[in-house]
C-alpha cells in the first residue's frame, strides 16, 4: 500500500482512538497538537494500529511515532517488509 493510500486510513484510526473528526486530525499532528495523546492513548493507537494492518511494532519505532505522517510512513514500511517476507516464504514453499 501506499504512502497516498495509508494516509487516510492511519488518520480515521488514530481519530478514533483520540475520540476526534477525521478533520482534526492532519498528517502533522502530534501529541503537541491532540490534548488527549497521552502516553496511555499513544499504546492504544500502537495497538489499533498492529491489530488494523496485522503488524508489530518495535519499542524503538513506537518512540519515533511524534506524527501522524511518520506513523504513516512506519505502517507502510513494515507491511513492505512483511509483504517480501512472505512473498519468500512462499516462493520457498512452492519450491
Amino acid at each position: 500500500m501506499t504512502f497516498e493510500a495509508m494516509l487516510p486510513r492511519v488518520r480515521q484510526i488514530a481519530a478514533d482512538v483520540f475520540g476526534l473528526p477525521l478533520d482534526a486530525v492532519t498528517g502533522q499532528s502530534s501529541p503537541e497538537t491532540i490534548e488527549n495523546w497521552d502516553s496511555l492513548q499513544h499504546v492504544t493507537l500502537v495497538v489499533a494500529l498492529e491489530q488494523a494492518f496485522t503488524i508489530q511494532f518495535l519499542p524503538e519505532e513506537i518512540a519515533e511515532m511524534v506524527t501522524i505522517e511518520r506513523i504513516a510512513t512506519l505502517v507502510e514500511q513494515k507491511q513492505a517488509v512483511v509483504g517480501t517476507s512472505l512473498a519468500y516464504h512462499l516462493s520457498k514453499a512452492r519450491s
